[in-house]
């Protein structure tokens, strides 16, 4: 049988995490959360049932520390949500016994009802998860199940919101109470994703695959995007095995990352059957007009010849194309020349951010070492003053400026 956590053990964030405990900046608070789910994640590798517990510590008292914060530029949330994902599996994973469990719940519960700030809001979308096992979640379900109905079914003017929705129908989820979902979903005159998800994965739990996509599809709301729903799809049609579907239809839009690599290496760590030829063809054709801004994608690929054509379609940021110059220029020159002469093109018609005449410098500088690597320096050099001297005469000749001494322009 599991024990409870010792009461005498101390958290060292538990000094750092008091109400009002942060001015109004972002960073010192993102900084303490990182080391508090640090201070966490390690003791949960010696001790699961403490760690959960301090867990469950962190999450009662992270909403009051941040009060005070400016929440506007969406770094707290982000670290926020984080903390949530990395701490809800330390706490749904814990050897404890029921009455801890329980206690457990209920502080969670309170945590989520005092959340005025909605920063651990996505707790009640991980409810069946956390209540740890299916009769646990089963009996949250059914305390929360007749308030859910009761808001539903009120006339319009009446409808209120009520905290516990996700709650129950996560719940319910958990506890393999698929149908009762979709019942309860049938009741809402107007479901929004938040809970048209819950349905989504009860049907698929179902085994109705298609079914599942098309209740799916309906959720499309305005404000929300297609990445949520996308999201979702895709990984329903995986699990089911349906991967050529999958990518089809859902790939390369639910994998869209911050930056053009990170999106390329994204699908092609989901799809690892795919060429990444072939998944960089597909993505190029996501973003029409966009087709320099993948160079880095088709350069991490060793598409060398895919990524001089990109690069040269539209336009590029100099400063890529000049590392892949000096990177390359020893193991793949023929390939840096022409990324850095395509930086210099791009240079001359204007483009880049904050350039200096470093940046000119060194797309010069990194081109023509390549260039004696591959025993073609003075051809180059050609290319490269004849590149220069089409300087648009509007501008004020930045590249000619800078270059024009080693390339006999002066």
């Amino acid at each position: 049988m599991a024990h409870g956590p010792p009461n005498h053990f101390k958290w060292e964030f538990k000094a750092r995490f008091r109400a009002r405990a942060f001015g109004w900046r972002s960073k010192p608070a993102i900084e303490r959360i990182r080391q508090a789910v640090s201070e966490i994640k390690r003791v949960a590798r010696r001790e699961p049932l403490l760690a959960a517990d301090g867990a469950v510590l962190f999450l009662e008292r992270l909403s009051p520390a941040l009060e005070n914060i400016d929440s506007s530029s969406g770094a707290i949330g982000t670290a926020v949500n984080r903390a949530v994902n990395a701490l809800v599996p330390i706490i749904a994973t814990a050897p404890a016994d029921r009455p801890q469990r329980d206690a457990w719940m209920e502080r969670l519960w309170t945590a989520l009802e005092d959340d005025d700030l909605s920063y651990i809001e996505q707790l009640a979308d991980r409810w069946g998860e956390l209540c740890g096992a299916p009769e646990v979640a089963s009996d949250w379900a059914d305390r929360l199940l007749p308030t859910c109905r009761e808001v539903w079914q009120a006339e319009p003017a009446f409808h209120t919101f009520f905290l516990g929705t996700s709650c129950a129908l996560s719940a319910l989820l958990a506890a393999g109470r698929y149908q009762e979902i979709l019942d309860l979903l049938a009741v809402n005159p107007k479901v929004i994703w938040s809970e048209r998800q819950f349905g989504v994965r009860a049907l698929a739990a179902m085994g109705e695959i298609d079914a599942a996509i098309r209740y799916a599809e309906e959720g499309v709301e305005p404000y929300l995007g297609s990445n949520a729903v996308a999201n979702l799809c895709e990984e329903i049609l995986l699990a089911a095995g349906r991967t050529d579907e999958a990518y089809r239809r859902y790939g390369l839009i639910a994998n869209r990352a911050r930056t053009y690599l990170a999106w390329f290496r994204a699908v092609v760590r989901k799809y690892p059957d795919k060429r990444p030829e072939e998944i960089l063809a597909d993505l190029v054709l996501q973003t029409p007009g966009e087709e320099g801004k993948w160079f880095a994608a088709a350069k991490d690929a060793k598409l060398f010849n895919v990524a001089i054509d990109l690069a040269n379609r539209t336009p590029c940021a100099p400063q890529t194309l000049t590392r892949a110059a000096r990177d390359f220029a020893d193991d793949y020159p023929a390939f840096a020349i022409e990324a850095g002469v395509a930086a210099l093109r791009w240079l001359v018609e204007g483009y880049g951010y904050d350039i200096t005449g470093l940046d000119v410098r060194a797309a010069y500088t990194s081109t023509m070492k390549a260039a004696e690597k591959a025993g073609c320096a003075d051809a180059t050099h050609q290319r490269l003053r004849a590149l220069v001297a089409q300087e648009p005469p509007s501008g004020d000749h930045f590249v000619s400026r800078i270059l024009g001494r080693e390339l006999g322009l002066a």
